[in-house]
């Protein structure tokens, strides 16, 4: 806000100097067309030389001609001139600048005032609850989930503001989603580990006996045996048990079923990429397709296909990436396809697993679940993900219902 205040005093401190000036240079050069009397007093001295006589009606800026008596005393603004043999005085007016200096100075504050004006409203309206809202991503980014948002009725800041607080609400909801899953593996863990205390105390038992020879009958050695084999089953069910909660999906997803024109997906992901391929220079081709009415979460369909986009921006040679378009019963087939592929064909099975990166991804940033969210939030639209390699490039098409 201080660096707008500097920036609103620099403003008006030009404009009145470049007004100053333009008031210096007016008001000098204001005689410019006063020379206009000297043609009308021409005029008057050939008029009485050809007439002996003169109309003043006829001349603006003559106000008196007079001869005789004091010739050159006068008051006014004159001039001597010969006419018909005679010297006469005539006397002028000298036109004022002062009205035109007047209109540019009444236009220059009109300007002024509408300069402060704006300058006024994108402080009140934009500079001030930008102001307010200035600390709310760093409150959020170390967790502080309570810091208050100022609600915004203003067009420019009300859907920004909403947007933050949904923001807020959902990084809060995983938040606590996160914290009760950990809670319930842990729980969960606690419970298996006391549950295999018990078998694996029989088993370390029986053994401790059967290797000291304490079981001199052949029954009772088998007994002991059977119950270390019994035990061993009951750990081997925790353990399961166990891997699979440890497997079980980590990150919930929420699908919005919906209807969508294709078109309006493809122009929101033209937008966002076509300026920054534009830059690195990676050719970036949409191909031609039919419109259609996709049934979908619009907001899901777009963040997959974003993800495959991101993933062949990381993992192409960035010379081209194109969108390609299909149907196929009663389904529409998006495919983002890339070049500079170096994944390994016998690696397609496992790319869509949770964690898994493949060995092109030595020197790219990542986490294996680009793919992996893909195949989650097409599942859930009643959709599919699958991929391809062909001819040195990379495909990853989804497959969308038609509404």
């Amino acid at each position: 806000m201080k660096t707008y205040k500097k920036i609103c005093i620099a403003v008006i401190i030009v404009f009145l100097l470049l007004t100053a000036i333009l008031n210096i240079f007016l008001a000098g050069a204001k005689d410019t067309g006063d020379g206009i009397y000297r043609v009308e007093a021409k005029r008057l001295a050939d008029e009485i030389s050809e007439t002996g006589d003169y109309d003043l009606e006829k001349y603006p800026h003559i106000t008196g001609v007079f001869t005789g008596g004091e010739l050159y005393r006068s008051k006014e603004h004159y001039l001597i001139m010969e006419a018909g043999g005679t010297l006469y005085r005539v006397e002028y007016t000298v036109e004022s600048g002062l009205h035109g200096i007047a209109v540019v100075n009444c236009v220059l504050g009109a300007l002024f005032l509408l300069v402060t004006g704006v300058l006024y409203y994108i402080g009140r309206h934009i500079i001030v609850p930008f102001g307010r809202l200035n600390d709310i991503p760093q409150e959020l980014a170390r967790g502080n989930l309570a810091v208050p948002i100022p609600e915004e009725k203003s067009r420019l800041f009300g859907k920004f503001t909403w947007g933050v607080n949904l923001l807020r609400e959902s990084i809060e909801d995983s938040r606590k989603k996160e914290i009760a899953m950990q809670r319930e593996k842990k729980l969960l863990l606690l419970s298996l580990s006391h549950d295999i205390k018990t078998p694996l105390s029989a088993i370390k038992l029986n053994a401790k006996a059967l290797a000291k020879g304490l079981y001199k009958d052949e029954e009772k050695q088998r007994a002991a045996a059977e119950s270390i084999n019994t035990r061993a089953d009951e750990i081997e069910r925790f353990v399961s048990e166990i891997t699979k909660a440890a497997s079980e999906d980590f990150m919930s997803f929420e699908v919005t079923p919906g209807e969508e024109f294709l078109s309006v997906i493809i122009t929101k992901i033209n937008a966002r990429y076509a300026p920054t391929f534009s830059m690195s220079g990676t050719e970036f081709i949409i191909r031609k397709y039919d419109d259609c009415i996709l049934s979908c979460d619009p907001n899901r369909l777009a963040e997959c296909l974003q993800n495959l986009i991101e993933n062949a921006i990381k993992y192409g040679d960035g010379r081209r990436i194109e969108l390609s378009f299909d149907k196929m019963d009663g389904c529409e087939l998006i495919t983002v396809s890339n070049t500079g592929c170096t994944l390994e064909t016998k690696e397609l099975p496992q790319i869509f697993e949770s964690f898994h990166r493949g060995n092109n991804a030595d020197r790219v940033q990542g986490n294996g679940l680009g793919l992996f969210i893909c195949k989650r939030l097409m599942s859930l639209m009643g959709g599919e993900v699958y991929a391809d390699i062909r001819d040195g490039c990379f495909f990853a098409t989804l497959v969308v219902k038609l509404a």
